[in-house]
């Protein structure tokens, strides 16, 4: 597989700054075939990195989780039953690898095996102001439930719908309102004090 690079990741727009959601395929791409594994990862890595991306916080996973997405699809493609369902399945597998990962890391640093995070959200025209607004924001998320960061950030720097975060999370629209109500009332507490 292919690596996706940092230099790639930190081109995406910083959340919060451009709200536009995830790059999709470009207008002139055709649909990509279920049985093109390489034709996918073209397609649609750049969409799986920058969901990654936006749900750790920090790209030094990243890599490995898209590597992750596309060695489960190598798998499940065959269950897939339109090209069109692909972009949403891939989002799917993205946000459960994402999920396992900040568990992962959860769990290493209260057995004292992980080092402090770092914030890596650079990009081009970020001033120090809005680096800093998002350390914040990162900050509170990482203190967050696993499933409410995700939501929040699926929700407010991914761009998805409420419905979009319900499936993408694998929960109900009324769990997914819960969510995103928890941590965006978590955050307000943190900015308003």
């Amino acid at each position: 597989m292919r690596s996706v690079h940092a230099s790639k990741l930190r081109a995406v727009p910083a959340p919060l700054l451009d709200p536009t959601p995830s790059p999709a395929l470009p207008p002139s791409a055709s649909p990509v075939r279920t049985d093109d594994l390489p034709g996918l990862f073209d397609a649609y890595s750049g969409y799986v990195a920058t969901i990654a991306f936006r749900i750790l916080g920090r790209d030094d996973d990243v890599d490995d989780i898209v590597q992750d997405v596309f060695l489960a699809a190598l798998s499940g493609l065959k269950t897939v039953r339109s090209p069109d369902s692909i972009k949403a399945w891939l989002g799917t597998i993205t946000v459960r690898k994402a999920i396992f990962e900040l568990r992962r890391r959860r769990l290493r640093s209260y057995l004292g095996l992980h080092d402090s995070p770092s914030l890596d959200l650079v990009s081009p025209g970020v001033t120090p102001e809005q680096h800093a607004l998002l350390q914040r924001i990162y900050t509170v998320l990482d203190d967050l439930p696993v499933a409410d960061r995700v939501a929040w950030v699926l929700r407010y720097l991914e761009g998805e719908s409420l419905s979009g975060v319900a499936q993408l999370s694998g929960c109900s629209l009324a769990t997914a309102k819960r969510r995103v109500l928890a941590a965006q009332h978590a955050i307000k507490r943190v900015f308003h004090e």
